[in-house]
């Protein structure tokens, strides 16, 4: 059985972005898994997918020591574990394992683009960052964006030429698993328990946004919206589920300050399993300033939420304006805010939950998306 070799930065990329995709190559490839330790999370990860895991030391930030160690270090294991296939996520495995893979003489060298931090950097860093994506480009024999918007900006600022990239099916790393995110699995007790818990009202109407409380995400704009909002409907709450990173990317303070002593908006930090907090949810709000494939749309259209998401790769494949949300540009209160408004005026129009849901299932369907990855590297084979 022929080796393919999966890298992410973190953990929690390779068991949360690629989760159930390892088990199923494994059935068609020996597959290897690594990953920075994580305090025995890379372990977990590996018994849940049943493959074996090798720790290897990567940062999410610029450290060129530590970058040139994880190079030195992933060279030796390509070059004993003798892959066909290295495939990278995630920008800093994808530059090291690219480099490493290369100089390893590994035939197969594939990094998955699900998104462009380096499009918000500005000056000396915005250089540094776009040398190093034409330096993983480069090491990589393919290239594969995971949404059809990624690819026209990786061309459009000539990262790669045409012949390297592929999106591959209707774009997405590893899709969606709907017999997980299905609302049919919370009955009315489920919800009105965790409501409770949380402080919500029957009637009150609930925005919910899942990811990373940053900047880059649109929290600060969010809030500001939300403010101007509850002015004249303090029914309304805000459920924020996902942990700040206050060192890579922090918040204006007036916006952490609102969210901490505000009633309506609800904190709930980093969840395993966000699937209560949509359930329990009107509509998603997910202004981010970039994407590559937002799994946190997928996730909401599959549980039956409208969403308002901004006018970037990724968000606006996954919406069609008016059929399944509403597209904004990013960075703009004013719209937002309009927008939510308009959503809280009239509710009954956005509860057409099996359409949106319907709407995911048709696309995006992880077995899908499964097939046509495991298809990629049967042709590779060949």
């Amino acid at each position: 059985m022929k080796k393919i070799i999966r890298v992410t930065t973190v953990p929690i990329s390779l068991g949360g972005l690629l989760k159930g995709q390892l088990k199923f190559m494994s059935k068609h490839y020996k597959i290897l898994g690594i990953s920075a330790y994580g305090g025995g999370v890379l372990n977990k990860v590996g018994s849940e997918e049943g493959i074996k895991v090798i720790p290897v030391e990567m940062t999410r930030k610029i450290t060129p020591i530590k970058d040139l160690k994880a190079v030195m270090q992933l060279y030796k294991i390509f070059k004993q574990q003798k892959p066909f296939v290295v495939h990278s996520h995630t920008p800093k495995a994808g530059t090291v394992s690219m480099i490493a893979a290369k100089l390893a003489g590994v035939p197969h060298r594939l990094h998955t683009i699900a998104g462009l931090p380096l499009m918000e950097a500005k000056g000396i860093k915005r250089f540094v960052l776009n040398w190093v994506e034409k330096l993983t480009y480069a090491c990589a024999t393919k290239i594969y964006p995971n949404s059809f918007g990624l690819k026209e900006i990786i061309l459009n600022h000539k990262f790669t030429s045409l012949k390297k990239l592929k999106v591959i099916g209707n774009g997405s790393s590893n899709g969606i698993d709907t017999n997980h995110f299905d609302p049919s699995t919370f009955t009315e007790n489920d919800k009105s328990s965790l409501k409770k818990i949380l402080k919500i009202k029957s009637e009150d109407f609930v925005f919910v946004f899942v990811g990373r409380l940053v900047k880059d995400k649109g929290i600060n704009e969010l809030i500001h919206a939300f403010q101007r909002l509850i002015k004249n409907h303090p029914d309304t709450k805000l459920l924020l589920v996902g942990s700040y990173e206050r060192k890579l990317d922090p918040l204006e303070k007036k916006t952490e300050d609102f969210i901490a002593t505000s009633k309506n908006a609800i904190a709930v930090g980093w969840q395993s399993d966000v699937r209560p907090y949509l359930a329990i949810s009107n509509c998603l709000v997910f202004p981010s300033y970039r994407e590559g494939f937002p799994n946190v749309v997928m996730q909401a259209g599959a549980m039956g939420l409208y969403s308002i998401v901004t006018d970037i790769n990724g968000c606006n494949e996954i919406i069609t304006a008016s059929e399944n949300g509403t597209i904004i540009p990013a960075k703009s209160i004013e719209h937002l805010s309009k927008v939510m408004k308009k959503i809280l005026n009239n509710k009954e129009k956005y509860k057409d939950s099996r359409k949106y849901r319907e709407m995911i299932l048709n696309r995006y369907e992880q077995d899908y998306v499964w097939k046509q990855i495991l298809k990629e590297y049967q042709s590779i084979e060949n």
